[in-house]
């Protein structure tokens, strides 16, 4: 009885027979407007994919990044992977967006853990970290590689995994460094989604190390050779559906963008597209991404943009 309320709120808001893939994959999300200040778009857009399961992205016309960001619900404690790319609660209020959900999901329980995570440390991620640092019943992994080896006892980096339990439901968490050193997949046991950050998502990827990228993909894909996996769920979408064009970087609107979830065998052909080019880096255009390798002068400039857009 302690968690009735929580399973019978969230079978409520979607359906059981609902596939959280499908529920992603059909979502037309907010993506900006042609005129921003004409834009009336809430600042966050909610999506329940599934019992307790979350999909949030930012308003494009806050921030061009657009970030999605991920709330997982389980019996004591709610993980959430990354907290967006604005500072100022006002215009983005992720830590009330989080509450409410856990107002609507332990509306009598106790309040849960919150266990606040990121896919990697880019500032487009962790700009809202300061909304939760030092709240009451908030666990907040700080992005700096050291934190994250240290908070989740990674002693191999970027060896090993770890499993976090948010009470009946389990998460598996392991490195996944090349577009960013701190970059963390995340599996879920109850979706059965892989959560890859800005590693592999329906865009440009950004590639920094492009050995420990090589080596990354080739863990997701034996990973999910090992695993069922329904979906790989990144953080940006940076393509369109109808083109399959990738979309100019810093628009603040997106018109008809590529579906979110991506698939195994994406997966696959991006492995296979990193093994042939072989050592050197090199950008390679595909159907439904574009792998992009970073030089100094691009690492200059991100690192100032993020800065600028905070």
């Amino acid at each position: 009885m302690k968690h009735l309320c929580f399973l019978l709120l969230t079978f409520w808001l979607v359906p059981a027979a609902a596939n959280p893939t499908q529920v992603v994959a059909a979502k037309n999300w907010i993506h900006g407007s042609q005129n921003c200040d004409d834009n009336r778009d809430k600042a966050i857009e909610v999506l329940a994919a599934g019992p307790g399961t979350y999909v949030l992205r930012q308003n494009k016309c806050i921030n061009v990044e657009a970030p999605f960001i991920y709330v997982f619900f389980g019996e004591h404690t709610v993980f959430v992977q990354d907290t967006g790319a604005t500072k100022n609660a006002e215009v983005f209020p992720i830590y009330a967006t989080v509450q409410k959900l856990i107002e609507e999901n332990f509306a009598t329980s106790p309040s849960p853990k919150i266990l606040i995570t990121h896919s990697h440390g880019h500032s487009d991620h962790t700009a809202g970290d300061d909304q939760f640092r030092g709240k009451e019943n908030v666990v907040l992994v700080e992005r700096e590689l050291e934190d994250v080896t240290e908070h989740f006892d990674f002693s191999r980096w970027p060896m090993g995994e770890t499993v976090i339990d948010l009470g009946g439901r389990e998460l598996t968490l392991f490195p996944i460094p090349g577009h960013q050193e701190a970059s963390v997949a995340v599996y879920d046991s109850r979706t059965q989604w892989l959560l890859t950050g800005d590693t592999f998502y329906p865009g440009r990827l950004y590639v920094r190390k492009w050995d420990e990228y090589k080596t990354s993909i080739q863990k997701l894909v034996d990973f999910t050779s090992t695993y069922p996996v329904s979906a790989l769920m990144g953080t940006h979408i940076e393509i369109s559906k109808n083109s399959g064009e990738i979309f100019e970087f810093g628009l603040d609107y997106q018109p008809n963008e590529a579906d979110l979830p991506l698939t195994t065998d994406d997966l696959n052909v991006l492995n296979t597209a990193l093994i042939e080019i072989g050592d050197k880096p090199q950008e390679r255009t595909l159907d439904k991404f574009m792998i992009s390798p970073v030089g100094a002068a691009q690492n200059i400039m991100g690192a100032v943009l993020g800065w600028i857009f905070n």
